[in-house]
């Protein structure tokens, strides 16, 4: 007796190169081959990819022949965050002297974005808010300057050259006492 056999699993072969996808892109796999002795094999693929998010991932696919024998080739999917983030508010300000509010800076990333600014005259909380660090005085400077910088979780940065203008508040004397002398 002579029994013919299968016992030779089907060689699976991932189409393509190994991708590296844009944070927010779509991804449309290449897929994979299969070959095998017995003819024709259908490759199943399992895993995702997740473009929102960071990472790698792994697709695996598997074939399998008439006779149960099970050939496997995986591929990784590298999705990165290569964009800095983009201004969307404007570079100019306008505060009102004796009070350390001036408003929020915003960027557009598909990443959560943190700020800092350069100098020691304006503050800016990692969300965004700007602010003096001391009420600034009209009859003293008129008009402040400094650079954004916006960075995303990729280490992704825009910068932006912002000025604040200040503007005079007709109430107050240069004394500070808030008193006005009419005639």
């Amino acid at each position: 007796t002579v029994n013919v056999v299968d016992t030779t699993a089907p060689v699976v072969t991932p189409n393509g190169d190994t991708p590296t996808v844009e944070l927010g892109a779509t991804y449309v796999d290449a897929g994979a081959t299969a070959t095998d002795l017995s003819g024709d094999v259908t490759v199943v693929t399992t895993g995702t990819v997740d473009t929102n998010t960071v990472g790698s991932y792994t697709l695996t696919y598997t074939a399998t022949d008439a006779s149960g024998n099970v050939g496997t080739a995986s591929r990784t999917v590298n999705v990165v965050d290569t964009t800095a983030p983009v201004f969307t508010s404007s570079a100019t300000f306008s505060a009102e002297e004796n009070q350390t509010a001036i408003g929020n800076v915003t960027a557009f990333d598909l990443a959560e974005v943190t700020f800092t600014v350069s100098g020691n005259e304006l503050a800016i909380t990692s969300s965004g808010v700007l602010s003096f660090v001391t009420a600034p005085d009209y009859e003293t400077k008129t008009e402040y300057t400094a650079t954004v910088t916006a960075s995303d979780a990729s280490s992704n940065s825009a910068t932006q050259e912002i000025t604040v203008n200040i503007t005079n508040d007709p109430y107050d004397d240069e004394t500070g006492t808030n008193t006005v002398t009419s005639t």
